[in-house]
């Protein structure tokens, strides 16, 4: 799959950039980057140009006010600081004058993994029944951030802070569901809602009394995050083109959710866990908080690999997908980085923002595919030179 364009490998090296060296210390031996022009990067001309600018731009507001995220990240260089500022001091309202905007003041230039190619997967916010009090109907808890939770650098890995001070690995899943002392925000109908709900890392839940509360990423026990979808495929259990949302729950569902059940022991095989916070702030309209501490919007937020890019970087994605239908389509969009993930790991690595509620998940369930990657670096100061 080479939609973006058939190059040599390159690699890069700094001049005056102050981008490129941050870039370049996040690379070696993962990835190599090839110089593009926009006309080379396929559809590129026919794309929403001012959404993604709309997009990009309430990005830039955070950038620019230094406004710390939920999740940190590759730090946003000198040169994506002046871009933003642009961004923000020049009027776009048209298609036309966002497209002048990106080709101005970025360069593409192709994300070439060292070991295998571009692959995407999606995600989206589930939207699910829930109480705020355990109940007959509502046994599984979502809990919240532990006062004894340490997040550590470099910000992948967290410990439990003990009495003495002491620091200690964090009780990984079994443990903290067999364990007590953890406060409950809410209650959903099983523990595989539970762990759907942290897979995604969001959630709007819907009280006995209708009314709606937000969850939002709160912080995680640094254990590694293992795939168990992965682990059915790898086990032969389920097929790679069956595997998505539902084929995964079902498995679990039908063999038992309960201590020393089969459902139970695959879910507890992913050691991560994940703790929420309730958001009273978020307007019905906006989307789930990613990384960044920002809403995300569906089919134009992506979630990277923080310890590689920056959040707001935008990126050209040339794929084909089964993104709008079951049947698979051309995908080519400009996304924004705004979020990130424990399984996103890897330069050309992403998962696309689908939105919120079913239709989205059945959609983001059934995306498990290579795609070309094309990150859109700023032209920054000095330029760029190619190294033999």
């Amino acid at each position: 799959m080479m939609r973006l364009m058939k190059l040599p490998l390159h690699r890069l090296t700094a001049a005056k950039s102050p981008f490129m060296p941050c870039i370049l210390s996040a690379l070696p031996d993962q990835a190599r980057l090839a110089p593009l022009t926009f006309a080379e990067l396929d559809g590129f001309a026919a794309a929403d140009h001012l959404e993604a600018f709309r997009v990009f731009a309430e990005h830039a507001k955070a950038i620019v006010k230094d406004r710390p995220p939920l999740r940190p990240a590759r730090a946003a260089s000198c040169a994506l600081k002046a871009v933003c500022r642009v961004a923000l001091a020049q009027p776009v309202e048209t298609g036309a004058a966002a497209r002048r905007f990106f080709e101005t003041h970025f360069r593409p230039y192709r994300v070439m993994p060292a070991a295998g190619s571009g692959f995407v997967t999606g995600y989206y916010e589930p939207i699910i029944a829930g109480a705020l009090e355990r109940s007959a109907e509502f046994t599984a808890p979502i809990l919240a951030r532990p006062v004894d939770l340490v997040t550590l650098p470099p910000e992948l890995a967290a410990a439990r802070r003990l009495t003495d001070g002491t620091l200690v690995p964090y009780p990984d899943r079994a443990e903290i569901e067999a364990g007590a002392g953890f406060r409950p925000l809410v209650w959903l109908a099983d523990p595989v809602q539970v762990f759907l709900v942290q897979v995604q890392g969001s959630a709007r839940v819907i009280l006995p009394d209708h009314r709606q509360i937000r969850l939002v990423y709160a912080g995680r026990n640094g254990h590694p995050y293992t795939s168990i979808g992965k682990m059915l495929i790898e086990s032969g259990e389920i097929a790679a083109s069956d595997m998505g949302l539902a084929a995964l729950k079902a498995w679990i569902r039908t063999r038992g959710q309960k201590p020393g059940e089969a459902g139970a022991a695959l879910m507890h095989a992913n050691r991560s866990y994940v703790f929420f916070a309730i958001d009273a702030e978020l307007r019905e309209e906006d989307g789930p908080i990613g990384g960044a501490g920002l809403p995300l919007s569906p089919l134009r937020s992506i979630a990277v690999d923080r310890s590689i890019w920056s959040y707001g970087l935008p990126f050209w994605l040339a794929g084909d997908l089964p993104w709008e239908r079951e049947e698979v389509t051309p995908f080519r969009r400009l996304m924004i980085a705004q979020d990130t993930g424990s399984a996103i790991i890897g330069p050309a690595r992403a998962d696309i923002f689908f939105g919120s509620g079913g239709v989205a998940g059945a959609l983001a369930g059934g995306i498990r595919h290579g795609c070309d990657f094309a990150v859109l670096l700023p032209r920054g100061e000095g330029g760029w030179r190619e190294a033999a």
